[in-house]
């Protein structure tokens, strides 16, 4: 065999061993795919492609789902990742290469870009009717409040769903029903015995204020029965409006009235048939007995001891009496 046909044979073996080591390297990187692991799921169907960055290392730690509702792996109603966040595929590949990956569809933070009904419309997705029923076009969503301005999603203690702790995010926005809530009468709320959803329904109502009723006086006797009735007397201002006399949240005043008697009482009461002036200091007879400092005992007037008024209208929300309302001279 010639040079000539000796160096050709040369090539076609080279090139031959060369095919076959491409196609045996090929092989053996199929083989280290096939055996290498794909990512799985942690707590959710499908939330692989998210835990593999997002994990209990980060400032927020997302995985505490799992301990909550939404993290209920036996229920067919369970979201995923994509159901609140979207697809976000963007997010996920970035394929721009950006230094900052661009944000998802979806985000829940308090200063996300994402309009607040989009976000809202991702939680009423699921969560429709009975309380929410009445959340389009409430006081809430029509300030363009965000369910999660509210909730804590990933975290197995919701504050606002607690109601020892309930006050702290209500009072984000309410700071004037902070205040109140430190007089010297108020409900029990910062106690923990009631919280603002005992009386209100953030996701919307038909009555006023958000009211867990259809109205105030409803409302107060869901706790407050005794004051119901019926009466065989009522007294008006107090079976058409409970505020007529008392400020809810908190007062300075006992059992949260807006004044004390017998000034709340003068607002209505006019003097007829009885003393409705402002008392003096000189509506004491001097038989009621005096004192070294005055002897004259012209203390201050009967009607200021103790409860002025309710010294004798003690049922001021209604009265069974026989006697009911009849005035004498």
């Amino acid at each position: 065999m010639g040079n000539k046909w000796r160096g050709t044979l040369v090539g076609v073996l080279q090139t031959v061993a060369l095919a076959l080591g491409i196609a045996a390297a090929a092989h053996a990187a199929d083989d280290a795919g096939a055996k290498r692991p794909a990512p799985l799921d942690v707590v959710l169907k499908g939330d692989a492609k998210c835990t593999r960055c997002h994990d209990e290392n980060e400032s927020y730690p997302v995985l505490s789902i799992g301990k909550t509702r939404h993290g209920v792996t036996a229920d067919g109603r369970t979201p995923t990742c994509t159901s609140c966040h979207g697809e976000s595929t963007a997010h996920e590949k970035n394929p721009q290469g950006l230094k900052e990956r661009p944000k998802v569809d979806r985000n829940f933070k308090r200063d996300s870009s994402t309009p607040p009904e989009e976000r809202n419309a991702a939680c009423l997705g699921c969560h429709q009717g009975g309380e929410r029923m009445h959340w389009a076009g409430s006081q809430h969503a029509s300030s363009g409040v965000a369910c999660s301005s509210c909730h804590q999603v990933h975290t197995q203690h919701d504050k606002v769903r607690d109601e020892q702790v309930q006050g702290e995010v209500c009072y984000a926005c309410h700071k004037e029903q902070r205040a109140q809530t430190l007089r010297a009468s108020h409900h029990p709320i910062r106690e923990g015995k009631v919280g603002c959803s005992d009386c209100h329904n953030p996701h919307g109502s038909t009555g006023p204020k958000l009211l867990a009723k259809d109205t105030v006086v409803e409302t107060c006797y869901s706790c407050h029965a005794e004051k119901r009735g019926p009466f065989l007397w009522e007294h008006p201002p107090a079976s058409d409006n409970c505020l007529n006399c008392h400020t809810p949240h908190g007062s300075n005043h006992a059992s949260l009235l807006k004044t004390k008697p017998p000034f709340l009482c003068q607002q209505c009461h006019s003097a007829n048939y009885h003393p409705s002036t402002l008392y003096s200091g000189t509506g004491l007879p001097a038989s009621a007995g005096g004192s070294p400092a005055n002897p004259a005992g012209n203390s201050g007037a009967q009607q200021l001891l103790l409860r002025a008024c309710l010294n004798c209208h003690t049922q001021v929300h209604g009265s069974n009496h026989p006697s009911g309302p009849r005035l004498t001279r």
